[in-house]
């Protein structure tokens, strides 16, 4: 099973992500969680990609993927369509587009992290809750319009991961 998370900045991703990696551990899926490749980046270079960074930070979150496929379940903190949705945002480049949606093409379920949390600050990965709901709303529409079926999840805390948890038994017709 190969689960994605997706959704604008501060919706919770890597926080759901390790929370159901910690959960199917425990029920006993062999299961490997993949980093957000941008904030391993960000904390070494001390600052935000460029606009000629982008596609070697899209390709570098791929590559951690593909190194990462071959367990049993994987959960992704983000995919290279994230990188696409910033890279249209910031930089107007749309390059990375339709690679990105091919390798989304690639995971089981896509959880889109619903953009109800509080919005907090957190040092230079965070823009504000206007660019949130524009790359939500992005989001959103790519997938809908390349035909990505997702999982919206919404709800703070045990609740957030409790319903990701019903998404994926969900997708997986009622069985974990």
């Amino acid at each position: 099973m190969k689960i994605a998370l997706l959704g604008a900045e501060c919706t919770g991703k890597t926080t759901l992500a390790q929370g159901l990696a910690q959960q199917l551990r425990q029920e006993g899926k062999p299961l490997t969680l993949v980093p957000e490749y941008l904030r391993q980046w960000c904390d070494v270079h001390g600052r935000t990609p460029r606009a000629q960074e982008q596609a070697s930070i899209a390709q570098a979150q791929g590559a951690l993927i593909a190194q990462a496929s071959a367990t049993d379940w994987l959960v992704c903190d983000t995919t290279p369509l994230m990188t696409a949705v910033y890279s249209h945002l910031y930089f107007s480049d749309d390059t990375l587009k339709a690679p990105a949606l091919r390798a989304q093409g690639q995971f089981d379920l896509t959880l889109l992290c619903a953009p109800d949390l509080p919005w907090q600050a957190d040092g230079i990965l965070r823009d504000g809750p206007a660019l949130q709901t524009r790359t939500d709303a992005l989001l959103r529409l790519w997938l809908h319009e390349h035909g990505l079926p997702n999982r919206v999840v919404t709800g703070q805390g045990p609740q957030r991961l409790a319903n990701a948890l019903a998404a994926i038994t969900a997708s997986m017709g009622g069985v974990t």
